[in-house]
């Protein structure tokens, strides 16, 4: 069995005693040396085995050397394998003419001096077995390059798994909320108006007074709490009146002023697209009143026939490009990761006192269905 540690070396000569003194003269490197007694035979050979380097006689019987390399170089596997040509003195100029331009990388005239041969062989035996390492280290890295993109992409599934569930989640509290908490609020709400209705005592009243503004605010408090969670406006009205809605909440809250510029709300988009691009202008929104010192914000959202378009643009103190590209903020990250599950993109830019522009580009994805 062979040793796939060692390289394999190719003796072509038709001369019978040439080739075994050639095997005599290279035993002492421990490499393997096939023979072939023709130039035929050198190709059947080249076709099974990967060489380190082709010993090549100029002059045989039937196809010679030159025709041998020629063909060598027109196969797939033996076209960068080194062939060192052995000729004659009486021909050596022509033959290293000759075979260079079949591609012979070098030339040793008989008698063959033992050491000249064996340091020649020598160093491309050393290429090759460099060659060898350094294509399994490039099979191992792209190995393990594999098995980090399916770890990604499995983590990228579970995370967007853990998401759905999440919005499922969000939704059925926030419906809960709505409608059992809803009902008795306003249920309580209507049994205090019938009580202060029967009541003449001024302190009486006062209180069932008070109970109704403490009802209102919480039936108020209730509505938030289950917009926050899943403004019903996204399922029924869809994402451009929920942008437009969001951002003049924004602004009540916070001040600043917010422009926007969004198309028909007869434009409708997919449920996951709709979902994820409201939770990226949530976490846009949230990152602008916490940071960027803004007093203005531009709201823009369009629609291709491709793409969902969303840009925000600030006029605050700006971001860098490290914070911009860093992985510390989960926020960004989390932004960033909404948009790739659906193949989209989340672009980060501005300078330090020159504000920030953040850009949304989603795919459709069946948008409308």
């Amino acid at each position: 069995m062979a040793d796939p540690a060692k390289a394999k070396i190719l003796l072509v000569d038709d001369e019978r005693r040439n080739l075994y003194a050639l095997r005599e003269l290279l035993a002492g490197l421990d490499q393997e040396l096939l023979l072939a007694r023709s130039g035929e035979d050198a190709l059947r050979q080249a076709l099974a085995h990967d060489f380190a380097v082709i010993l090549l006689d100029v002059r045989m019987a039937g196809i010679d050397g030159f025709e041998t390399a020629r063909l060598l170089r027109e196969r797939e596997r033996s076209r960068l394998t080194p062939v060192i040509f052995l000729t004659a003195a009486a021909d050596e100029v022509e033959s290293m003419f000759r075979g260079y331009q079949v591609g012979a990388v070098d030339y040793l005239v008989k008698p063959l001096v033992p050491e000249v041969l064996r340091s020649k062989v020598s160093v491309f035996v050393e290429m090759h077995r460099k060659s060898a390492e350094l294509a399994q280290e490039i099979a191992e890295r792209r190995a393990a390059e594999g098995r980090l993109r399916d770890s990604e992409e499995k983590l990228r599934a579970l995370a967007a798994h853990l998401v759905s569930v999440r919005e499922e989640e969000r939704a059925h509290i926030a419906r809960e909320i709505h409608d059992e908490f809803g009902q008795v609020l306003t249920g309580l709400k209507m049994d205090v108006t019938w009580l202060a209705a029967r009541l003449e005592e001024p302190p009486l009243l006062e209180k069932t007074g008070s109970m109704c503004a403490l009802i209102d605010a919480s039936i108020e408090t209730v509505r938030k709490i289950s917009s926050g969670l899943r403004p019903e406006m996204l399922d029924d009205m869809g994402l451009v009146a929920s942008i437009g809605w969001q951002a003049r909440e924004f602004q009540k809250r916070t001040g600043i002023r917010c422009r926007v510029k969004l198309p028909a709300e007869s434009v409708r988009f997919a449920s996951d697209v709709s979902i994820n691009t409201f939770r990226i202008f949530q976490e846009i929104l949230t990152n602008v009143a916490r940071h960027s010192g803004a007093t203005r914000l531009d709201v823009d959202l369009d629609s291709t026939a491709e793409r969902l378009l969303l840009e925000v643009v600030d006029n605050g103190v700006g971001i860098s490009e490290h914070q911009a590209n860093g992985n510390r903020s989960l926020g960004l990250l989390g932004m960033q990761e909404r948009a790739l599950r659906l193949g989209g993109a989340v672009r980060i830019s501005g300078a330090r006192g020159q504000g920030t522009r953040v850009q949304v580009s989603i795919p459709h994805r069946g948008a409308g269905a």
